[in-house]
């Protein structure tokens, strides 16, 4: 098992990292069920031979609480698959961002525009698209910073997801270096 992760990973909207192993793709999303079920307790998810949805069951539930997306690929050159971790939100908290995000972004681009053009032909008949561009600026920012709060504050069920995620290859790695069988991986 091969984990890759590079500093942009880790500031992004939606932090994510790789992990090469030599499972197939069939084998690790059997696997994958089988380890959710083993640790319902403290996870719950949704899981697919493309795609798994995992989240840390907890007591409070806030804007940002966190999923883990983790993707399997195979890697043709390497012959190995990949599995891409994603951290991110709900997928409703998830679109109200990127709404957000593309509204202020819109408004932004209007009111620089019309700011600009008055200034390009002498007129005085916009005054308030700067101030209002400056504003949308500070809009964007401010939702920029309310996603990097709920990073912030999600971060420990972040790790824990991403030990998940480690965890669920580690123990089928082990197991199959010893000669059991992948059922038998999960009941240890």
């Amino acid at each position: 098992m091969q984990i890759e992760e590079t500093v942009l990973d880790s500031i992004r909207s939606r932090p994510r990292f790789k992990i090469f192993t030599d499972i197939s793709r069939e084998k690790y999303s059997d696997l994958l069920v089988n380890f959710l079920k083993a640790k319902s307790a403290d996870y719950c998810g949704n899981v697919n031979n493309e795609a798994a949805t995992i989240t840390v069951k907890t007591e409070h539930n806030n804007f940002w609480k966190p999923c883990l997306a983790l993707i399997t690929n195979i890697d043709e050159e390497e012959k190995k698959t990949v599995i891409r971790g994603v951290f991110g939100p709900t997928s409703a908290v998830w679109t109200f961002f990127m709404f957000l995000y593309f509204i202020f972004g819109i408004l932004w681009m209007v009111f620089i525009t019309i700011w600009f053009v008055e200034k390009q032909i002498k007129s005085n008949d916009f005054p308030w698209a700067l101030s209002a561009s400056f504003v949308t600026l500070f809009c964007l920012g401010a939702t920029y910073a309310a996603a990097r709060l709920g990073q912030i504050k999600a971060r420990k069920e972040m790790q824990q997801l991403r030990e998940f995620a480690e965890e669920s290859i580690k123990s089928f790695e082990n197991d199959y270096a010893a000669g059991r069988p992948a059922s038998d991986a999960v009941a240890n």
